[in-house]
């Protein structure tokens, strides 16, 4: 049993007992009522106020551990490591066009898509992000994410045949990844940009626990929607930048473009 879940028992127990005192009390002021001397009925209301004050006290204790007494217990009793499940690299198979034109020699192609995909060399937190902050941003120093997989779909706790190639149209990006000794409660970041600009963000307080699997972040409507190029998603917690994952948008393969037409030239011949 790990801290988070020793807070949670404890604050159930403390609620079973402010049940079980508060009912004791009103016992109590029952039996009171049916005492016809004044002194023992006095002694009876006391000790029922006692136990009204005690279930008082027990429920503002069960409120006050999992909100304030865990990260304090926290500061005092850093979590340990758990061993982190290492997700296997899918291979993406790269995608060959098979030429249906024959192009003069005369003419010379631009490639549409460039193969070089385009890097943010430091990533760093917008002022407008960073003041949608709720929580801590002091994480712990060594809380690591692995490589971030993507996928359209998402299971609940891994993509779906993940790639790093997709094609057009698409309605829900995940981006999955596992964690480890991360703090519950500490403000974390998910940037995605799309083509170096700002076209998706999650920033919340951390909802999971101190390790495992299952962490994802998703990007259903971006900016101006989704559209062939170079996509970027970096992850912080607090202020301080994890992992960056890159994939790639195709346009949609399954739409014919025009056939080509080459224009016949025309070479003057001289009368003899």
């Amino acid at each position: 049993m790990d801290i988070r879940a020793g807070v949670v028992a404890l604050a159930f127990f403390a609620l079973v007992a402010a049940y079980f005192s508060a009912r004791a009390a009103i016992k109590t002021m029952q039996t009171a009522r049916k005492l016809s001397f004044y002194s023992l009925r006095k002694r009876h209301n006391a000790n029922a106020w006692r136990l009204f004050f005690l279930a008082i006290l027990l429920l503002g204790f069960a409120y006050w551990l999992p909100f304030y007494g865990e990260p304090m217990i926290y500061v005092y009793f850093p979590p340990s490591p758990t061993p982190s499940l290492t997700p296997t690299i899918t291979l993406t198979p790269t995608i060959t066009l098979t030429p249906t034109i024959t192009v003069p020699p005369t003419l010379t192609l631009t490639p549409s898509v460039s193969d070089t995909p385009t890097l943010t060399l430091t990533p760093f937190l917008p002022v407008a992000i960073e003041a949608l902050f709720e929580g801590p941003v002091t994480p712990n120093p060594d809380a690591l994410f692995t490589a971030i997989q993507f996928s359209t779909q998402f299971d609940g706790i891994n993509p779906v045949d993940p790639k790093t190639v997709f094609e057009l149209p698409i309605t829900t990006m995940y981006g999955g990844f596992d964690y480890n000794n991360t703090i519950p409660g500490v403000q974390w970041t998910a940037l995605w940009y799309g083509n170096g600009k700002l076209v998706c963000y999650e920033t919340k307080p951390w909802d999971g626990g101190t390790g495992g699997i299952g962490g994802y972040t998703e990007c259903s409507n971006p900016i101006d929607g989704w559209q062939p190029g170079e996509y970027e998603v970096q992850i912080f917690m607090g202020y301080e930048w994890k992992v960056v994952g890159r994939f790639r948008v195709l346009g949609d393969l399954t739409t014919p473009s025009p056939p080509a037409t080459n224009t016949p030239r025309v070479i003057p011949t001289s009368t003899p």
